[in-house]
Formats: C-alpha cells, sequence, structure tokens
C-alpha cells in the first residue's frame, strides 16, 4: 500500500523542496472566498466568480478525493530584491517571471510524481488530478493544511525556513494517505507587508484587494491602467515582490540553482530603455514560454512606457521620442491605441518633469 512517507520520499527525489499531506474537508478558509469576491477585490478576474462554488470544495472537483498531496519548489535566485535597487531606470520583474513558465516545468514534475504514485498502487486503482495553479483550487489553503507553511498577512504560503518564495502544485487522489498537522501562524504581531505596500492593497491583513496590487494593474487589467494608478507602478512592468521582499521570513532564505529559474538574459537586471529598444520579434522571443507570454507583447509594451514615464531620466524620453518620430522596422505594436495612449502619457510626464 502506497504511504504518505513514500510519496515525500519520492517527491523529494524529482527535485521538489516541500511535500505534505492535506485531507479533504470543509476548511473554514475555503469559505472566505464568497466574501472576497462579493467585495470586488477580484477586479477583471470573471473567471474566479465563475468557479466559485467548484473552489469551496476539491470534492466538487473530484467527488472520490480523499487527499492532496501539496507540493512547494523554490524558485528563488541571486539577484538583489527590488527594495534594494535605488534606480529608477531599472526594470522591475516579478522574480518569479524571470525563467521558464512555471505551469509547464512544475506540471511536468508533477505529472510525474502522481504516475509513480500509480505504479505503486495500481491495484486497486485509484483517481487522481493534477494541478499547477490552474485548477478550481485554493492551492494556498491546502498547502497550510498540508503543513507546508501558513498564509501570511500578505497572503502568500510562507515557510519558517525556505520563506514564501515558492511555486505550489498538488495532485489531488482519491488514496487515504496520512494527512500532515496545519501549518500555524507565525506572523505574530509583523506588519512590515501591509506597511510596505505602496497602493495599499491590503484593506487588513490576510486580505489582498486585487485591484489596488501592482501585480494585477500590470498583469491582469487587459486595457487602460487608470492615470491615477500609472503613477503608482513606478519601475515595475510586471507583477510586484515588495510584500514578499521585506518579510522576515525572506531575510536569508535558500537560492535555486536549477537553470530553468534563473533569469532569461533579457531580464537580467534590464534597463527600461533597453527592453523598449527591443523589436517586437525579440521581445516575443525573450517571452516565449516564459510567465510573461501571458501579457502578450501589447500589454507589455504598455506597462513599460508607463513605468518610462515614470522614471523621470531623459533617456526614457529620447527613447520614446525615438520611437514615436522615426520610421522602425519590427515595432508595430507602438501602433496599438492602448500602447500609444501610455507612450503619449509618459512623454507628457517626462516633459512637466524636465
Amino acid at each position: 500500500m502506497l504511504t504518505a512517507d513514500a510519496v515525500k520520499t519520492r517527491a523529494r527525489g524529482l527535485g521538489f523542496d516541500l511535500c505534505g499531506i492535506a485531507p479533504v474537508g470543509t476548511f473554514p478558509e475555503l469559505s472566505e472566498l464568497r466574501d472576497w469576491l462579493d467585495r470586488g477585490y477580484a477586479g477583471e478576474m470573471a473567471y474566479l466568480n465563475r468557479t466559485a462554488e467548484i473552489r469551496s470544495d476539491v470534492r466538487r472537483v473530484m467527488p472520490s478525493a480523499r487527499s492532496v498531496v501539496m507540493l512547494g519548489t523554490i524558485y528563488n535566485t541571486d539577484r538583489p530584491y527590488s527594495t534594494e535597487i535605488n534606480d529608477a531606470g531599472e526594470a522591475l520583474i516579478s522574480r518569479y517571471a524571470w525563467g521558464d513558465d512555471y505551469h509547464d516545468v512544475i506540471g511536468r514534475r508533477t505529472q510525474t510524481l502522481c504516475a509513480w504514485m500509480h505504479d505503486q498502487h495500481s491495484v486497486p486503482p485509484f483517481e487522481s488530478r493534477v494541478y499547477v495553479d490552474t485548477g478550481p483550487i485554493q492551492e494556498r489553503v491546502y498547502a497550510q493544511y498540508a503543513g507546508i507553511g501558513w498564509i501570511g498577512k500578505n497572503t502568500c504560503l510562507i515557510n519558517p525556513e525556505l520563506g514564501s518564495w515558492l511555486f505550489l502544485s498538488e495532485v489531488v487522489c482519491s488514496l487515504p494517505l496520512t494527512p500532515d498537522s496545519p501549518g500555524l501562524d507565525q506572523c505574530g504581531t509583523c506588519t512590515l507587508c501591509l506597511d510596505a505596500c505602496p497602493t495599499g492593497a491590503f484593506p487588513r491583513p490576510g486580505v489582498l484587494d486585487a485591484t489596488r496590487c501592482l501585480s494585477y494593474l500590470t498583469i491582469e487589467t487587459k486595457g487602460t491602467i487608470s492615470p491615477e494608478s500609472r503613477s503608482e507602478l513606478g519601475s515595475h512592468v510586471y507583477g510586484c515582490d515588495i510584500c514578499q521582499e521585506v518579510c522576515p521570513y525572506n531575510d536569508a532564505v535558500p537560492t535555486s540553482h536549477d537553470p530553468v529559474w534563473q533569469p532569461r538574459p533579457l531580464f537580467d537586471r534590464p534597463r527600461l530603455v533597453d527592453l523598449w529598444s527591443c523589436s517586437d520579434t525579440e521581445l516575443r522571443g525573450a517571452i516565449r514560454k516564459g510567465p510573461m507570454v501571458r501579457v502578450r507583447l501589447k500589454r507589455l509594451r504598455r506597462n513599460l512606457a508607463v513605468a518610462m514615464g515614470n522614471s523621470g531620466e531623459s533617456e526614457a524620453r529620447a527613447a520614446l521620442d525615438e520611437k514615436c518620430g522615426t520610421e522602425r522596422s519590427d515595432v508595430d505594436s507602438l501602433d496599438e491605441p492602448l500602447v500609444a495612449d501610455h507612450v503619449a502619457w509618459a512623454r507628457a510626464r517626462l516633459t512637466e518633469e524636465g
């Protein structure tokens, strides 16, 4: 019979840094999603409303579910935090997006673990589902009940030894594996993450108003970024890590040497003007098979324009003027109305400050 210990041993062998078993149940945290949605905190993420009922209980996804094998993978690399960078001309990209797409990489590894579980327990057969941030599963809740961490005041899963730079994935299965004890909240009275948020996106500890979050504004917002929000973006062009960077549990955490998480050359501490000066083909190639492909080229250009407008640097104004005033090949994305609107805003802002 397949045991929880055997699953954990195999998970470590496959490169997972954390593995715990959560039971299937009606945990109180699962019901909080409905209130969060009703308050409008999801913004344009309509898919969350469509799947809210399913997300309230994993058995709505798989009625035979009895255990959730939760897995954590470190993606932290040896680069400085954005809070350590004092250069308005450097493009800030969320740490998780520097390398390959975790959905693909972690998905394959989790599928490998699941296949091994079936090989080890073929009789009687059992049901399973594998997810990596894509299924209607409240992963952080199950991760907490699997004992691999707790949900912090910044809503991230935090492990006391490894911090919060973790990709989560899971195998939902019908096996009655021995569950682990839930992770205990160790945030205490600390409010560093709440205090550091540049947009005040936390109405209260443990609750994120996504519509105020820089990650939402740069990734989930499909159209125009509101004028009042543009200046708040600073140099962020994709995501934001501030609430994790200031967390004491991330002060001295391990780094991963896995090549798939290392920064791609174009995203290794890039300057805004260098990214802006790339052709469309170069940018498409850089984001191909990476997390940033999610925003596609148009929104990436939009975000770059806003960040350049916020930089206050003369080289940013010169780069924007060059793109707007000359014929360049392979920059058709600049003709997109969404991009042009934000470029005009950036040029006006730089002129005012100039």
